[in-house]
């Protein structure tokens, strides 16, 4: 046991010197490891810090929250016929989801002109003489925070009773304020908003998106009757249910069991509307980056598998660059297991310190990224270095194994008379 710990220890120290007096040489043969090594930990931190973000971004619209709209929410794709056909979501529908589900609390309702396949369309907003070209506009009933989750930062949301008297107020988002009143208090000014005026009551807070700020957050909130007072052709609503604390897979059975029944769906037809949770969003965001990990941690193969040849190539050069130092160690002593764990340990030495300058990189990066696009989120897991310096390190065990049995099997005669 002592002597195969001190011979460990040689065959180690043999190749760290090998290391040393080959510096240059030695950075080449691993440098495909070393961009392997690199590209899975810059991947798994980016991809580590989208998913928190994504979930913090997704929880904030509330746990309790359902969304239902006319088409499945989520990852976008190309509509089939059938679904550019439905018929939208009613008013109607969200007042019977109310009344007929007891585990709803309650459901708000937001109605739209259109949606395209990028989202609403943009609507033109002007203060005095700044305009807004992307503003987002539409129609929302009087409990609309409550369901969106979303804090009001100034002023006053808009209550029933304005929204019954079809009253021109608005409430408007924190991106809408800081481009239209930068240094101004906006409650109480009129704004044009598509060529009407309003004005503001109140405005939200800033709403943290997916990457940082959202920059989506451009919302100009008016009464349901307004909206249907100015563009009384419009119907296309979007549901906010919210369920009773405890019971979200029971508000969503029920909701879907009411609107199967008033869109009339057979019991063998899918629905023909489509139902979202945080939890279903979250889920659909790691399908898709589960596909893009897979795809970089082919690409991140592709400069292991380059970078463990040359290895090889390298460790075949040295076993003939040594031959007669492998025939002296031979005939003093040295078993095959000797030589052979010498040149495996020179290799995994090689690949380990690749895959240990990979791992510093790709933490330095990750750390600019933080320091300097803090809108990017990146945080390196552990797990991904230690996957990164386990394969490293598996690299030259693999592609070191057979120069090493070859250097093994030298006769050591002829590898005393080799020049």
């Amino acid at each position: 046991m002592v002597g195969d710990r001190q011979n460990l220890r040689e065959n180690l120290a043999l190749a760290l010197d090998t290391l040393r007096t080959h510096k240059f040489r030695s950075l080449l043969t691993v440098l495909g490891v070393l961009i392997g090594t690199l590209t899975v930990i810059m991947v798994a931190s980016i991809i580590a810090g989208l998913d928190q973000r994504l979930v913090q971004a997704a929880e904030q619209f509330g746990t309790r929250t359902v969304w239902v709209y006319k088409l499945q929410l989520g990852a976008p794709h190309r509509l089939t016929r059938e679904e550019r056909l439905r018929k939208p979501l009613t008013f109607e529908d969200a007042v019977a989801i109310e009344e007929q589900c007891p585990a709803v609390e309650t459901v708000s309702t937001a109605i739209f002109k259109e949606v395209s396949e990028f989202g609403l369309p943009p609507t033109v907003v002007r203060y005095k003489s700044r305009d807004m070209l992307d503003g987002q506009f539409m129609g929302v009933t009087a409990n609309y925070l409550s369901t969106a989750n979303v804090p009001l930062a100034d002023g006053r949301f808009f209550t029933e009773t304005d929204d019954r008297h079809r009253r021109d107020v608005a409430v408007i988002a924190a991106n809408v304020v800081d481009r239209l009143f930068p240094n101004e208090d906006p409650v109480g000014k009129s704004i044009v908003v598509d060529g009407q005026s309003f004005e503001v009551i109140g405005t939200t807070a800033k709403f943290k998106g997916f990457i940082g700020d959202n920059p989506d957050d451009r919302d100009i909130f008016v009464p349901y009757s307004t909206y249907r007072k100015l563009y009384p052709q419009a119907d296309d609503n979007f549901l906010s249910v919210l369920a009773r604390p405890g019971m979200m897979n029971q508000a969503i059975d029920e909701l879907t069991g009411v609107l199967r029944r008033r869109r009339h769906v057979k019991p063998s037809e899918p629905d023909n509307f489509g139902v979202a949770t945080a939890e279903s969003v979250i889920s659909q965001f790691h399908q898709i980056i589960g596909t893009v990990a897979l795809v970089m941690v082919v690409i991140s193969s592709i400069g292991l598998l380059v970078g463990g040849i040359g290895v090889m190539n390298i460790m075949l050069v040295s076993v003939t660059e040594r031959t007669r130092e492998i025939g002296v160690r031979k005939a003093i002593g040295a078993r095959r297991r000797d030589i052979t764990w010498q040149f495996l340990l020179e290799a995994m030495t090689l690949t380990a310190a690749g895959g240990l300058i990979g791992i510093v990189l790709g933490w330095f990066f990750s750390f600019l990224i933080r320091t300097f696009v803090p809108g990017l989120p990146s945080t390196v897991p552990v797990w991904s270095v230690v996957v990164g310096f386990v394969v490293s390190v598996s690299i030259g065990l693999f592609f070191g194994m057979w120069p090493a049995l070859k250097a093994a099997r030298l006769d050591p005669i002829v590898a005393l008379r080799y020049e």
